[in-house]
């Protein structure tokens, strides 16, 4: 939600429209999505601090799942950058020879 109303602000649209547009989409950002980015973060910040990977002590497909969208965060929210086991996670992700092994076949990849 949060990639919408941020195009929203910067979409092509007649000029009296654009104050509302930006007004409306700066509101729903600070009221709603915002907060449940910073909710939802801090539940897997908090479930980082107990448990290795996400579904306990082994590796599974929850951390594939997992990495994309906490890179994204990790680029686009200031509180993602502070929240210390999800840098963890993250880096910890970028070290395993499974994704580095991916990264090269798979090409450049901005959130890597």
């Amino acid at each position: 939600m949060a990639l919408i109303f941020q195009k929203v602000k910067s979409a092509p649209m007649p000029f009296f429209v654009r104050p509302v547009a930006k007004g409306i989409a700066n509101q729903v950002l600070k009221s709603y999505v915002d907060p449940n980015v910073t909710n939802h973060l801090q539940f897997i910040e908090n479930h980082l601090s107990k448990n290795t990977w996400f579904a306990g002590d082994e590796l599974s497909g929850a951390d594939f799942q997992m990495i994309f969208p906490l890179e994204a965060a990790m680029s686009r929210s200031e509180v993602a950058s502070k929240l210390p086991h999800v840098l963890a996670f993250v880096k910890k992700v970028h070290a395993l020879s499974a994704y580095k092994a991916a990264l090269e076949k798979g090409g450049p990849y901005a959130y890597a």
